[in-house]
């Protein structure tokens, strides 16, 4: 497989709303754990808020959904792991169309086990693909894996994976955020929030129904990066609508 490495990038500059940046004063366990983040500070109140993410898919609305309008054509920028999770930054030029606007890739990243449920279903990990469109509003296109066989297009990041945090490297090779797609792009939608802190609300969240597959030996490696799971806890859906 052909090297994408180019460089270590050891100052990150991507700590946005966007981003689930190298902040020390939340995490995943004992006093930083996700149940605890909006009492640790007053800028992460909004994770007690009433339409927080994830949540368990389940007593669904039927609806007709508008069919996805993906027009990936720019490839990675680089890659970094941050401390809460190994995320992939894209150039400019991947859009969704949603809702009769355009909103721009800016990033995926993956959590283990997945953060959201289907019908009380965990899956062992779940991508999640963020955009934004031009107001700054948020859109997260969620993709499940399984296990199953090696993954080829999760198989080109695991050769690059950054094995410390703080650790970045850019992206040389023609990584495509398309290669992420299902084939089939059936879906869930519900309002929602980001799933870190701040845990800004106001997302405009998308599950894709079609899941994939990765390996176990893909799985373990991502989790041996981390030491540690790096999903929130389903979260009430109080009086929010689940449309499919």
């Amino acid at each position: 497989m052909k090297k994408v490495l180019l460089g270590l990038v050891v100052s990150l500059g991507t700590s946005t709303t966007l981003y689930a940046d190298q902040a020390t004063d939340w995490g995943y366990e004992a006093n930083n754990a996700p149940e605890k983040w909006a009492s640790l500070s007053e800028k992460y109140h909004a994770c007690s808020g009433l339409n927080q993410s994830p949540i368990d898919i389940k007593n669904t609305t039927s609806a007709k959904l508008e069919p996805l309008k993906f027009n990936y054509a720019a490839t990675a920028k680089s890659i970094v792991n941050n401390g809460h999770t190994v995320q992939v930054d894209f150039n400019a030029g991947n859009t969704l169309t949603l809702d009769g606007q355009e909103f721009v890739l800016k990033q995926f990243h993956l959590h283990s086990p997945s953060e959201n449920k289907i019908n009380g279903v965990s899956y062992p990990m779940e991508m999640h693909l963020v955009h934004a469109n031009a107001q700054g509003e948020l859109a997260v296109v969620a993709v499940m894996y399984q296990k199953g066989q090696l993954n080829q297009s999760l198989a080109q990041i695991w050769s690059n994976l950054p094995k410390q945090a703080g650790q970045s490297f850019m992206f040389t090779g023609n990584l495509d955020a398309a290669s992420f797609l299902p084939k089939k792009l059936d879906y869930y939608r519900f309002n929602g929030s980001l799933t870190t802190p701040p845990c800004t609300e106001g997302v405009r969240w998308i599950v894709l129904k079609d899941i994939q597959s990765a390996s176990e030996a893909q799985f373990d490696e991502f989790n041996k990066l981390l030491a540690h799971p790096n999903n929130r806890p389903v979260q009430p859906v109080n009086a929010r609508i689940v449309l499919e």
